[in-house]
């Protein structure tokens, strides 16, 4: 185990992991909540404001390997510093935008620096850290994500409501600055790095990764994850809007407080997998997402609510230990290796965002249940097959 874990300078390292991944997650998803908004303002459609959303996600998936390859080669924390400070520039941009190609030309760009974050902070957590306490770092990083993810949509509703969209991207880029002030203050420089001799050499390194079961299992598990979340919380937001609860916008925001379920299981998640494995705890997150699925088919909202909360807890519960095992199972080239595993969860989630909208026409709210369920019971299938225990690496 690094000494890094043993040191007080862990705790330095796990706050500023959670403020990266609150930060990244923050911008992420913050237009998920305004889209009936912008399209009014904007003169645009509902497919059109979706842009809003894919954009970030299009740009993420298409850079995330060569941003691993990059950091492989020259380091860790100057991309995670410098990408979370120009963040804040296209963020304020999109408060100033006149129409709809210009904002989702500000979202395309910060989709373009968020993996420079997120990617190299896991591949970050990776080095610094083995065993157990990578696991529970990695735990408190992704209870930063889901939290980020929460405030963002929380953030911009609460904003858009009291004084317009643009606000809320007024809003959002402020605590963008903040959590980028507190990553570049409180995130030491990487001890454990060993850089691979050229990009090249990190470029060759996918056909590694691509032959490692056990990193083909997690990619597929990765996809699995953001495809069910994307799924589940775009067509329900269609279900709550119409009869007989006919909630606004300010409403189906506050509905992503049950990602808060998510940020308090997370970090419990990761000790879980350190103790029991990982393929048990995906079994114990799968019975909760399928449990919250089926509560979600019921009418009355509180119990619809319960059935969100339970799917939250299950898939990030998956986030969690699938974003550990990535780290863990790649022995070189760590940034290259996340880097995949990101591109595979984003297209995850833009095709959550696209197959399922035939099958919400055609049957509505249960065929996307159906879908999800379905998707949830691949990746574990998957899981179990490959993510076989992995030998400790030396101290």
């Amino acid at each position: 185990m690094s000494s890094r874990s043993s040191s007080g300078g862990s705790r330095q390292i796990t706050i500023a992991a959670a403020a990266a991944g609150f930060l990244t997650f923050t911008n992420m998803w913050c237009t998920q909540a305004l889209l009936p908004v912008l399209g009014a303002a904007l003169h645009a459609s509902p497919a059109q404001t979706g842009l809003t959303v894919t954009a970030p996600l299009a740009a993420t998936a298409a850079m995330a390997p060569l941003i691993g390859a990059i950091s492989d080669r020259f380091g860790r924390k100057r991309f995670i510093a410098g990408a979370a400070l120009l963040l804040v520039i296209p963020t304020l941009l999109a408060a100033a935008s006149v129409n709809l190609p210009m904002l989702i030309a500000c979202r395309f760009a910060q989709g373009l620096l968020l993996p420079f974050i997120f990617i190299v902070t896991i591949a970050y957590i990776g080095d610094e850290f083995s065993g157990p306490a990578a696991m529970r770092i990695a735990g408190t990083y992704t209870a930063g994500t889901i939290t980020g993810g929460f405030s963002g949509r929380f953030i911009a509703g609460l904003a858009t409501e009291a004084f317009g969209w643009r606000a809320a991207f007024l809003c959002i880029g402020l605590v963008t600055l903040a959590m980028a002030l507190l990553v570049i203050t409180l995130l030491p420089r990487e001890r454990q790095f060993r850089p691979v001799s050229g990009l090249g050499a990190a470029l060759r390194s996918f056909p590694s990764h691509l032959s490692n079961p056990r990193l083909l299992a997690t990619y597929a598990v990765g996809f699995g994850v953001l495809f069910s979340l994307v799924t589940v919380f775009t067509f329900i937001n269609f279900r709550l809007a119409d009869a007989p609860y006919h909630l606004g916008p300010a409403a189906l925001g506050s509905i992503f407080v049950v990602y808060l379920g998510g940020a308090v299981i997370s970090p419990a998640a990761g000790r879980m997998a350190a103790k029991y494995g990982h393929r048990a705890v995906m079994a114990a997150s799968l019975g909760l997402s399928l449990s919250g699925l089926a509560l979600s088919l019921a009418q009355p909202l509180w119990i619809i609510g319960l059935g969100l909360l339970l799917t939250c807890c299950g898939l990030f519960t998956q986030q969690t230990i699938a974003t550990g095992y990535t780290a863990l199972a790649a022995r070189a080239a760590k940034s290259t290796a996340v880097g995949l595993y990101v591109t595979c969860y984003y297209i995850g989630g833009s095709a959550g965002g696209i197959l399922p909208g035939g099958i919400w026409h055609s049957t509505g709210w249960p065929g996307c249940a159906a879908l999800t369920a379905a998707a949830q019971l691949a990746a574990f299938a998957i899981a179990m097959a490959f993510w076989r225990p992995l030998s400790p690496r030396p101290a």
